[in-house]
């Protein structure tokens, strides 16, 4: 899944954005001031940044330029109502990949998301659950789920195979009692959690019908 980090310091353009992008499955975290932006930054990993240029504290330029210093090379796209030829310099000297125009359509915004993100696309989503490959972190329709290492590993193997099985040898690699028994509780307590249908094949292993 797709994470994207949103500096804009508008309330209302920020909020219905983030609303839009998370109904076209992005996951979006939202900051409001430039060192807002640098924080989060260095807390999470994110595949797009959506800088504003005129935000409090700190400007999204001056934001970029500090990213790309820390050799931080997320692509990055640059929302502003300065469209002249001397801000685009700037956004583009500092790093920017992409500059867009206030106002802007939300669609053709959407479409210069997927042509920065395009090989990401490809992320896995099974059933409503999809796996964040910076963190291996699970989200079920954009809300992170809880669940133990164990059955998170078990999990995330069953998602990246599906439609496939995949071999209980595999699987049991994430046990730390590496047993049949083990490995069916670790199965029926993941049905149960996840309410999907996690069947064994005879011979192989399980997988995620």
């Amino acid at each position: 899944m797709i994470k994207i980090l949103l500096l804009e310091d508008d309330p209302n353009l920020a909020k219905s954005l983030v609303k839009y992008l998370q109904r076209h499955d992005y996951i979006v975290d939202w900051a409001k001031h430039g060192e807002e932006a640098i924080d989060l930054s260095y807390d999470h990993n994110y595949d797009l940044y959506l800088f504003d240029v005129n935000v409090p504290l700190m400007n999204g330029i001056d934001v970029l330029t500090a990213l790309r210093q820390a050799e931080d090379r997320t692509p990055t796209i640059i929302i502003s109502a300065q469209i002249d030829l001397d801000s685009m310099s700037k956004g583009f000297d500092a790093g920017a990949d992409d500059y867009v125009k206030k106002p802007f359509d939300p669609e053709e915004l959407l479409l210069r998301i997927k042509s920065k993100t395009m090989l990401l696309q490809k992320s896995l989503t099974v059933h409503g659950y999809s796996v964040d490959t910076h963190n291996n972190d699970i989200y079920h329709n954009n809300t992170l789920c809880g669940m133990g290492e164990v059955q998170k590993n078990i999990f995330i193997q069953l998602l990246t195979a599906y439609p496939n099985p995949v071999a209980k040898e595999l699987l049991m690699e994430s046990l730390v009692t590496q047993n049949d028994g083990a490995l069916r509780v670790n199965i029926v307590k993941l049905k149960k959690e996840t309410a999907l249908d996690i069947q064994a094949v005879r011979g192989v292993g399980y997988k995620i019908l």
